[in-house]
């Protein structure tokens, strides 16, 4: 017979753990870094962090037509009285990353941080793997590098830079491409797999430093990303149907889903995928 120890922390220390964890300040000193923030996810958990309290960095790419609304909004979180610094880079170029950062940091005060880091980039290649029109291996690795090996990038610096400590949050918007056939979304689908292999990762060595990592998986929402999937209007009328609650998820279901894992008592769910979607997945 085998015998198994398992190991029981002392109560002590259990509690002086929970009170360590418990002790979080939400918002007010903390800053939350949003990619992807001038529309679809990143725009609503910009306001509804601000409204919990939290500055606001928002990196975003958008042409001169795009930049007036990107204007109104950071027009809109400081008028509530929240800092908001955007800037418009492409989140994938290394260089711009380390500049953008040097940046943020020079604009943080004594005792502010990063709590919150979302990646929610949606910028990718909507090609077949095979025939005339199929994905060419840079539009392939263009779509990876954008939206997955990103998060670990801007992450490392992040961390490494000392700009989130511990009861830092982290977070990456998924989606149910990640683990099913949509015609033409193969590109995007790889990515998505490999965002949320990269969470998983990023939990495992981020646990000991008290910084959480999850995926979010929205149900099918409307917004400009997803319009630009071929066939989306077959996307949202059979998520319409199908979800037991009667509706589409929104960006703002999803942004409140976040607010709330900012919490200090979630300070041990990391490493997971969580389904913010009103029950779309579980009838799919």
């Amino acid at each position: 017979m085998v015998s198994v120890r398992c190991y029981t922390a002392p109560a002590q220390e259990i509690e002086s753990y929970k009170e360590r964890r418990m002790s979080q300040k939400t918002g007010t000193e903390r800053w939350a870094l949003i990619l992807g923030a001038s529309s679809g996810f990143g725009e609503a958990c910009a306001r509804a962090l601000a409204a919990d309290g939290y500055h606001v960095f928002g990196v975003h790419l958008d042409r001169r037509a795009g930049l007036k609304k990107v204007e109104e909004l950071r027009d809109e979180l400081e008028q509530s009285g929240v800092g908001a610094h955007f800037f418009n880079i492409n989140a994938a170029d290394s260089e711009k990353m380390e500049a953008t950062l040097d940046q943020m940091a020079s604009v943080m005060e004594p005792g502010q941080d990063i709590g919150v880091l979302m990646h929610s980039l949606a910028f990718g290649t909507l090609r077949p793997f095979v025939g005339d029109d199929a994905v060419s291996p840079a539009q392939m690795d263009m779509t990876l590098r954008v939206m997955a090996h990103s998060l670990v990038d801007w992450t490392r610096a992040v961390v490494s830079r000392g700009l989130m400590g511990e009861h830092g949050r982290i977070f990456a918007m998924t989606s149910s491409g990640s683990n099913r056939i949509i015609p033409s979304y193969g590109p995007v689908s790889a990515a998505k797999a490999a965002l949320e292999s990269h969470c998983r990762q990023l939990a495992y060595e981020l646990a000991p430093k008290g910084i959480t990592v999850n995926a979010l998986r929205g149900g099918v929402t409307d917004t400009p990303a997803l319009r630009k999937i071929p066939g989306s209007d077959v996307l949202l009328e059979g998520a319409g149907a199908r979800n037991p609650s009667g509706r589409l998820t929104t960006p703002e279901d999803v942004a409140a889903a976040t607010v709330a894992l900012c919490s200090p008592k979630t300070y041990w769910v990391t490493g997971n995928v969580i389904n913010v979607d009103g029950g779309e997945e579980i009838t799919a």
